[in-house]
This record gives structure tokens, C-alpha cells and sequence, in this order.
């Protein structure tokens, strides 16, 4: 079983990586192109690229928050009805309809209410890991400012950290996830 949390979480953490990166990068390069041309298409020499790239740089760390919720959401779909370590989660159909089974074409109207048990379980897991961590540095770190050493990077990390407890923990508290082996 160890194997299998183990490689559905880097399967996730690898698609939500390479999907925030791509969506804020491709969201930055908009954002710069747009308000290059909005300026005229003046000719690029060194201070025009030096700030294109200061403006890419500034729209890339906004647009990695928007990304990473994009990448979260998106991600839970590609989790289901892929074998890892000789097993495979399942997601049952609706109780209420008295159909049983398995959904085996999986669209993001299925996932709402497992996303949203899963994303809270997320939320409570790396707000957690911040309270650890927040009293491991003020204890043994000499920061002035409590919050000194946390930014995206950081909250990427404990969204990591907690991802792979969350779908141990989504398998016992989402009743419509099943795990079976493949």
C-alpha cells in the first residue's frame, strides 16, 4: 500500500507542478505581451527586455497562486482509474441513484463533492504543517518577524507534504473513493 500512496502522490505532485508552472508562465507571457504592445512594439534593447522580464517576474509569482488553485482542482481527475502499485482508486457512482459500480470516464462535474473533502482535508493538513513549523522557527531560529521566511515556495512545499497524507487520509473519509487492486 506504501508503494501505491507513493507513487499516486508523485504522479500528482509532478502533474500539479508542471501545470501551475505552465498556466503561470503562459498567463505571464500574456499579461507581458499585452502590455508590450499596448506601449507600441517599441524596439528591444537591453532596458526594454530587462523590463519585459521584470514585468514577466511580476506577473509569474501572481499568477503561480491562480495556477496552483487551477492545478489543484484539475489534478484530483487524473488520480482515478490509473493503476500505481498494483492498485487503482475508484470512484463509486451516486448512492442516491441505486446504481453501483464505478464511473470509469471521470468529468469534473463528478469530482465537486470529493475535491471539496479532499481540498478541506489539504487545507486543514498544511495549516497544520504552518503552525509546526511557525513553532519550530520561533523557537529554534533567530527571525524578527514571525512570518519572515514564508512565501509561495514555502506553501508549495507543505501543499506537498500534506498532499501525501491527504489521500491516505481521502480513501476512509470520502465514501465515494474506493481503493482496488488492478
Amino acid at each position: 500500500m506504501s508503494r501505491f500512496y507513493f507513487f499516486l502522490w508523485l504522479f500528482w505532485l509532478l502533474r500539479v507542478t508542471l501545470c501551475t508552472l505552465a498556466s503561470a508562465g503562459l498567463f505571464a507571457f500574456i499579461i507581458t505581451l499585452s502590455i508590450y504592445m499596448k506601449q507600441g512594439l517599441v524596439s528591444l534593447d537591453s532596458t526594454v527586455v530587462s523590463a519585459l522580464l521584470d514585468i514577466w517576474n511580476f506577473w509569474f509569482t501572481i499568477s503561480l497562486n491562480i495556477g496552483l488553485l487551477f492545478a489543484l482542482f484539475r489534478s484530483v481527475k487524473y488520480l482515478f482509474n490509473r493503476c500505481y502499485g498494483g492498485f487503482v482508486l475508484k470512484l463509486n457512482r451516486c448512492i442516491k441513484e441505486n446504481t453501483s459500480g464505478f464511473i470509469e470516464e471521470i468529468g469534473y462535474g463528478d469530482l465537486i463533492k470529493v475535491w471539496r473533502k479532499w481540498f478541506m482535508i489539504l487545507i486543514w493538513l498544511v495549516g497544520s504543517l504552518m503552525v509546526i513549523s511557525l513553532g519550530l522557527t520561533y523557537l529554534f531560529t533567530s527571525y524578527s518577524s514571525l512570518f519572515d521566511w514564508f512565501n509561495i515556495y514555502i506553501l508549495y512545499l507543505f501543499i506537498a507534504i500534506g498532499g501525501y497524507i491527504s489521500f491516505i487520509v481521502m480513501a476512509g473519509r470520502c465514501k465515494s473513493v474506493r481503493i482496488i487492486k488492478c
